[in-house]
């Protein structure tokens, strides 16, 4: 099985669509069909069951597609391993970010690394922190830039940590809180069963300790919002309050902001760390990145 193949295979068990994944390898839907016709030929097994516009992978499809994953990933180690020979500073570099470091802080990193290392192709994955995290397990990312507090065991660089603080368009008094209107980030509505296996959610879990430190009833929450944006553009039309990280709220905002401290006067925050392993250090491109990123980290606005 060539790289393409593998990559056919990657794609359609992760879109499981073959529109969505045709257009990933840039061909059509009937070449597609077609290149999964030579694959179950050649190994003499059905890929796929179809159910309409829908299908699955049948027991075979899944071992195949395991063997690609485990093919590609083979593929790119010994491509950037002869990049690394050479003195230059080349070769695919893979990272996967919590998305709201993506946006609001990485950028500027990027840029400056490609103008240092103009080889260097970027393959940058965002999404929750859980997924990068996953994806760095699982060897498809050289680095993963994880916001919360995730366990990792081997190399780690805390680049941020910002507060955690409750908005209001007045001043109000936190006494006052279980009576008062919250509108709350439904941030669990949006994610997938399997992230259940993960620590996922270090902020919700910071700010419930919070709360229940303080409060011996629950919030009044009534509304739930799919992103701390629209949590605070329900706030600036004084439909309650809100907790949510620093990032979000400006100063052009006007809001009343306070940021959230436990009962021992110590501020709640959330971090945000590079992973890496230590054994991709080898390849010169990590090692570089994460020189770069480390230098490069205080330069540039924090979350």
């Amino acid at each position: 099985m060539n790289e393409i193949e593998c990559e056919m295979l990657q794609y359609l068990f992760e879109e499981r669509n073959m529109t969505k994944a045709a257009e990933r390898l840039y061909i059509t839907q009937p070449a597609l069909t077609y290149r999964l016709q030579q694959i179950e030929k050649e190994y003499g097994v059905q890929v796929i069951n179809k159910n309409g516009k829908s299908f699955n992978f049948t027991p075979e499809g899944e071992h195949l597609v395991a063997y690609a994953q485990k093919t590609l990933l083979d593929i790119r180690k010994t491509k950037n391993y002869i990049l690394n020979l050479s003195k230059e500073v080349q070769g695919t570099l893979r990272i996967g970010a919590n998305k709201i470091y993506a946006r609001y802080t990485l950028p500027p990193i990027l840029k400056s690394f490609k103008e240092a290392y103009p080889k260097v192709d970027i393959q940058l994955q965002t999404g929750f922190s859980f997924e990068a995290l996953e994806r760095l397990q699982n060897e498809e990312v050289y680095v993963g830039l994880i916001r919360g507090n995730y366990e990792w065991f081997d190399e780690k660089y805390l680049l941020n940590e910002e507060n955690i603080c409750l908005i209001s368009k007045e001043k109000l008094n936190i006494d006052d809180l279980p009576k008062l209107p919250r509108i709350y980030y439904n941030i669990d509505a949006k994610l997938p069963i399997k992230s259940k296996d993960y620590n996922f959610l270090p902020i919700d879990k910071t700010i419930a300790n919070w709360w229940y430190e303080r409060f011996s009833s629950p919030p009044l929450n009534t509304m739930h919002v799919d992103s701390y944006e629209t949590c605070k553009e329900m706030v600036k039309f004084d439909l309650g309050y809100a907790i949510v990280p620093r990032a979000y709220v400006n100063e052009s905002d006007e809001l009343y902001c306070l940021d959230l401290n436990l009962k021992d006067g110590q501020n709640i925050k959330v971090k945000t760390w590079m992973f890496y392993r230590s054994s991709s250090l080898r390849l010169t491109i990590v090692d570089k990145f994460v020189e770069h990123l480390i230098e490069q980290n205080g330069q540039f606005p924090k979350l």
